[in-house]
C-alpha cells in the first residue's frame, strides 16, 4: 500500500440541535417488595428534567436492563393495568391512562413547561411480579401527551422482588461498556468488527476518507471520557504531518469538504469535545479527549472520521500508524 499525503485528521461530527437530559435523583420505592403482593404502592421520584414542555410520563418495568428504547420483557405476574394516581407533587396535573400493557403506566396532561426540582408520583393498586430478583425500571418524559415522539428526558431504575419472609441486600455494580469497530450492529458490542483501514493508492485529486465507530455506556456518577493515542502516518523516517490545530481538508492546493460521517446517535447524551465537533474541520493530537459526558449515560454511538490527502512532494512509501482508543470512567 503506497500512501502519499499532506496530512491526516480526525473529525467527530456536528452536535444535534437539541438534547434531552438524564433524570437525576431517581427512586422507585415499593410499599412491599414481596413477590405476588397485591395492592402495592409504587412511589416514583426524580429531578433534573430539562427545559421545554412535558405532556406525559411513562414507567416501564422490564426483566432485561434499565435502558429506555431497548427490548423490554414484562416480569411474570406484574400487573400495573389498574394503577391509580394517589398523589403528585411539583410537576402536577397528570392523570393515569388506562393501559392494556401489564408492565407499563402512563401519566398524561396538557403539555406544560417542565417544572424544575424533585417531582413525586405515588401509584396504588399494583400487583407485584411473581418472579424474584432484580427488576429494571425505565422512566421517560415526553413533550407529547401520549408518550409519542422522542423522549424528553430519561433514566433507569432498579427494584428487588423478594420471596415472602426473606430480607435481602442488593448492590448495583459499576460498569463501563466500550467497543470500537468499522461496523457495529446498533450498540451490540458483540457484533463489532474491523480494526484495519486501507486507504489504498491516493492521488492529488482525491481525499481518502474512512471511519471508526465507538460505542460507550456507563452508570458512573461522573460519566466517561474517550481519548485517542498514537502517531500520524509514517514510513521509515518519513512522516505525514498531523493537523494539530483544526483545519479544513486541502487536497493538492485547493480546499475540499468531503461529505461523509454521521452525528452521534442512540439514546445516550455524550457529545464530542469542542475541537472535534466542528463541521468540515479536522484535527488530531495524541492524547486528546474526543468525546465525554459528566453523568451516567445510556448507549451512545460516535463516528470518528479520517481523511488523508496527497502531496506530490511527499516521499513514496508504505505509511502506517496505530491508534489506541481509551474510555475512562471514575468509580
Amino acid at each position: 500500500m503506497a500512501l502519499l499525503s499532506s496530512y491526516a485528521g480526525l473529525f467527530p461530527l456536528v452536535t444535534p440541535l437539541a438534547h434531552a437530559a438524564q433524570l437525576q435523583q431517581r427512586t422507585l420505592a415499593l410499599s412491599s417488595n414481596l413477590a405476588d403482593a397485591t395492592n402495592v404502592s409504587y412511589a416514583i421520584s426524580f429531578s433534573g428534567q430539562s427545559g421545554g414542555v412535558v405532556g406525559s410520563i411513562r414507567l416501564q418495568l422490564c426483566t432485561e436492563n434499565p435502558f429506555p428504547g431497548t427490548p423490554c420483557t414484562a416480569p411474570a405476574g406484574l400487573d400495573m393495568r389498574s394503577a391509580m394516581l394517589a398523589s403528585q407533587t411539583n410537576m402536577t396535573g397528570f392523570t393515569v391512562v388506562t393501559s392494556a400493557t401489564p408492565n407499563e403506566v402512563t401519566l398524561t396532561r396538557a403539555a406544560l413547561i417542565a417544572t424544575p426540582g424533585i417531582s413525586t408520583y405515588v401509584l396504588q393498586g399494583i400487583a407485584n411480579p411473581s418472579q424474584t430478583g432484580t427488576i429494571y425500571g425505565r422512566l421517560e418524559t415526553f413533550a407529547s401527551s401520549d408518550v409519542t415522539g422522542p423522549s424528553h428526558d430519561a433514566g433507569g431504575l432498579a427494584i428487588s422482588i423478594s420471596p415472602s419472609g426473606v430480607q435481602i441486600q442488593t448492590y448495583v455494580p459499576p460498569f463501563l461498556i466500550f467497543c470500537i469497530g468499522s461496523t457495529i450492529n446498533g450498540h451490540d458490542c458483540s457484533s463489532a468488527s474491523g480494526n484495519y483501514i486501507d486507504f489504498g493508492v491516493l492521488s492529488a485529486e482525491t481525499t481518502a476518507t474512512s471511519h471508526t465507530l465507538l460505542v460507550v455506556a456507563t452508570n458512573d456518577d461522573y460519566g466517561y471520557s474517550i481519548s485517542a493515542a498514537g502517531t500520524t502516518l509514517t514510513s521509515g523516517i518519513n512522516i505525514i504531518p498531523a493537523l494539530t490545530n483544526p483545519d479544513v481538508s486541502r487536497k493538492g492546493v485547493a480546499n475540499s469538504t468531503p461529505s461523509f460521517g454521521s452525528d452521534p446517535t442512540d439514546i445516550g447524551l455524550g457529545q464530542p469535545t469542542a475541537q472535534y465537533n466542528q463541521s468540515n474541520s479536522y484535527k488530531f493530537a495524541s492524547g486528546d479527549v474526543l468525546a465525554s459526558y459528566n453523568q451516567p449515560d445510556n448507549f451512545r454511538i460516535f463516528s470518528v472520521n479520517y481523511i488523508v490527502n496527497v502531496a506530490k512532494s511527499q516521499a513514496a512509501g508504505v505509511y502506517v500508524t496505530t491508534l489506541t482508543y481509551v474510555a475512562v470512567a471514575s468509580y
